[in-house]
């Protein structure tokens, strides 16, 4: 607990100062703050240094009394701030909390709300009309904080829209690159941030344009709404806007239907089997990581004799309302009855002891080392890396989705589709069955048929 008192520095028994504080909790906090109290020396001799009434005193000067609570209440409410938003605790930064406290008609808001109170509102509105899902509005949270530590760093919490401006928002885009140089000098803001969102290094390019085009939307939001005459993305430039929101993508890392077999062959450590059957079962259904893991037997079905999962997709709930509907290849069959879902390397996806990090030791074991083309930010060209260090839970979605791909392109090059046609470009729109005879050409899978309790059959025991 903080202790406050008033910090005589004066040896003289007349006269007139003005009253300095002293505001003490334990070792490490030692801060002064300089009042605009002017004390006359006789008066404040009636008052303790806590600021209160000496015992037996009757006779004060009331006024000083006042001045003097008024000024420790405020010291002690800027404290409190500091602390609960991370503030360093400089003189300076004291002081300005103390200014804003005990006079905030310097500090009085126009009627516009602050950048990050609209860019809050924006968020709530976006998810209420349907404009993003829920994984979109979590992401968007995310940038919203990092704002958030942006402007109080930057001493602009206080900004408006219209008053943000291109330069401010090159500085933001900086902020969002190195904001990890930021996290021990301002240790206070990263406390309730979770390891995942606490920048440990420099982030990439693509991240923070991903993250730019966010704070983009925004401000082209309020510019049709004419809240503001011009977004400070327009302001730019076009050299500075085109660096700002520059993505560059490498060539998309998945397994080749060889090295999806040959994983599949592999007898690996017991200590990589279960992550190897969880991998193998998220590449037949392409789900996401966040769906693969919300997988339950009830959302397991049969249609004429074919097996298949159905659910939601998570990060398109708000926008898709109709089930993903993927049948159970054979491989796959068997996965699902032995572990009915309750995989325990999926209660932990990232760290590095998790299921991508077991994916990676995964097809590093089985010698899953094809070069892929990485671009480096930093050096500013191509290197190479082995396809094993850039696995994740991603690459089951990427190899899932070519494989179908490439089947689709003979079943077209046989003259069975015409080029461009739907079955071809868009293969979830053909019947279940159709979907269940492509999957088991493209993973190189027997047909088969099961009853209602996932038993396999023949035709005539259905």
């Amino acid at each position: 607990m903080e202790r406050i008192v008033i910090f005589k520095r004066t040896t003289k028994k007349e006269g007139v100062i003005k009253l300095r504080f002293r505001l003490r909790d334990g070792r490490n906090i030692d801060l002064y703050h300089k009042s605009d109290i002017e004390a006359d020396l006789k008066s404040l001799e009636k008052f303790t240094l806590k600021g209160t009434v000496k015992p037996k005193v009757t006779v004060y000067d009331k006024n000083l009394l006042a001045d003097i609570s008024k000024e420790i209440e405020a010291m002690s409410a800027a404290y409190a701030e500091m602390k609960d938003k991370g503030v360093p605790f400089s003189g300076e930064n004291f002081e300005a909390m103390i200014d804003k406290i005990l006079h905030p008609d310097k500090y009085v808001k126009n009627e516009a709300q602050t950048l990050l109170e609209r860019f809050g509102r924006f968020i709530e509105n976006g998810y209420r009309d349907g404009i993003f899902g829920e994984g979109r509005m979590k992401h968007y949270y995310v940038v919203y904080h990092e704002l958030e530590r942006f402007l109080i760093i930057n001493k602009m919490d206080d900004v408006t829209p219209k008053d943000f401006s291109a330069d401010a928002l090159m500085d933001l885009g900086l902020f969002f690159r190195d904001e990890y140089l930021y996290v021990d000098k301002w240790r206070g803001l990263y406390v309730n941030v979770n390891t995942r969102n606490t920048p440990m290094e420099r982030r990439s390019m693509n991240t923070v344009a991903t993250k730019m085009k966010k704070i983009q939307a925004f401000f082209n939001e309020l510019e049709d709404k004419e809240e503001i005459v011009k977004s400070p993305f327009r302001k730019l430039g076009r050299e500075r806007k085109r660096n700002v929101l520059k993505e560059k993508y490498d060539d998309p890392v998945y397994l080749k239907r060889d090295e999806f077999l040959k994983l599949m062959r592999t007898e690996v450590p017991s200590s990589l089997q279960e992550t190897k059957e969880a991998f193998l079962l998220q590449c037949a259904f392409g789900c996401r990581i966040a769906d693969f893991q919300a997988l339950t037997m009830a959302k397991v079905a049969v249609r004429d004799g074919i097996p298949y999962i159905h659910y939601l997709p998570k990060k398109t709930l708000r926008e898709q309302k109709d089930e993903i509907e993927t049948p159970i290849m054979r491989y796959a069959l068997d996965t699902v009855l032995k572990w009915q879902f309750k995989f325990p390397v999926l209660k932990y996806v990232s760290g590095k002891s998790g299921y991508n990090a077991k994916i990676k030791q995964l097809l590093r074991f089985v010698g899953i080392d094809r070069k892929c083309t990485v671009f480096d930010e930093d050096l500013n060209d191509n290197t190479y890396k082995s396809l094993w260090e850039l696995a994740s839970s991603k690459l089951c979605r990427k190899t899932h989705v070519d494989m179908m791909n490439k089947v689709q392109v003979n079943q077209y090059a046989a003259g069975l589709h015409s080029i461009g046609s739907d079955a071809v470009n868009r293969y979830t729109r053909l019947e279940l069955r159709d979907r269940f005879l492509l999957m088991c050409a493209a993973f190189g899978q027997p047909e088969y048929k099961v009853n209602s309790n996932l038993e396999i059959v023949e035709d005539n025991k259905l």
